[in-house]
């Protein structure tokens, strides 16, 4: 089984931490084999250059030989890596940060945790290259289509205490979201609605019949002629949930790539001049662990 995350006891390699992959029962002439077979993916020759390199270890911390023997219950640790990640228009910047938590604003396009072809690039990897935090893990996500406010822990034993705000509902989030303006339309309202997969598009949400799962509470900011800024607050947190409500209502959000309809495959290349037109604006909680207060607003803006 291979499992991705952080491996306390190994170091970081130009900020990302190692993976794991554990051997299971079988035979193999040797490691680079059971790792050419276990992750086709990556070709022989590369898994060859990150063994020469010392980028694969073994569970005491030394690097692992190509040609050592391989045996079922043993672990190996190794990078990942992408060569020739294609280039992202913009960086993220720290809004701010403590001895516990970091608040990052997140670029259009930029993944938050190692996703595709981004690994060097995406926002995690980036910070802990920048902070030298081992630890440093997301609080939550947002897509990598959209922009805004990223949170992260730390610390791994306080990783509970911040994830519990997200839990029980006592985060406010804010977005903000450009979209077609339908002076008819009521506002603000509450869009409530079940969210599951989408069957056709394993990569899209769609809404179902049955107990809502979902919930979006949507004011109107700013109209100008044919569009509207609008302020989004998702009370649940689905996959997609903002962008499939504002399509629901009749008004999806500029730049959207998937809803309505498919206009690029999750794997096509990008069009940075077409961002999807979704901020994530701001954050206000109670810190779990000093009872302060916290509220951040992004830098950025989206204009009409």
């Amino acid at each position: 089984m291979t499992r991705s995350g952080r491996v306390a006891q190994m170091p970081m390699h130009e900020g990302v931490s190692a993976s794991v992959v554990a051997v299971p029962a079988g035979h193999w002439p040797s490691l680079l084999d059971f790792l050419v077979q276990r992750m086709p993916g990556i070709p022989r020759s590369e898994w060859a250059l990150r063994l020469e390199q010392g980028l694969v270890l073994q569970e005491s911390g030394q690097s692992a030989q190509a040609d050592q023997p391989c045996l079922a219950g043993q672990r190996f640790f190794y990078y990942r890596n992408v060569r020739d990640e294609p280039p992202l228009p913009r960086q993220a910047a720290v809004v701010y940060e403590d001895d516990h938590l970091l608040v990052a604003d997140k670029p259009h396009f930029m993944p938050v945790t190692p996703s595709g072809p981004y690994v060097q690039q995406c926002l995690l990897v980036q910070l802990k290259r920048l902070s030298g935090q081992a630890e440093l893990v997301p609080l939550h996500r947002i897509d990598r289509e959209t922009a805004g406010l990223v949170l992260f822990g730390k610390r791994l034993r306080e990783r509970d205490a911040y994830h519990g705000l997200f839990r029980d509902h006592r985060i406010h989030k804010i977005y903000q979201a450009v979209a077609a303006h339908r002076p008819e339309l009521p506002l603000p309202r509450v869009h409530t609605s079940r969210l599951a997969e989408d069957p056709a598009h394993f990569f899209k949400m769609r809404e179902v019949e049955g107990e809502p799962n979902s919930e979006t509470r949507i004011a109107l900011l700013q109209a100008q002629g044919s569009r509207a800024l609008y302020q989004l607050e998702p009370v649940s947190g689905k996959r997609h949930q903002l962008r499939v409500h504002m399509m629901a209502m009749g008004m999806p959000i500029e730049g959207d790539q998937f809803y309505p309809q498919v206009l690029r495959g999750p794997h096509a290349p990008e069009d940075f001049g077409q961002p999807l037109q979704l901020l994530a604006h701001s954050v206000e909680f109670t810190d779990p662990l000093s009872g302060q207060a916290r509220q951040f607003t992004t830098r950025q803006e989206l204009l009409l």
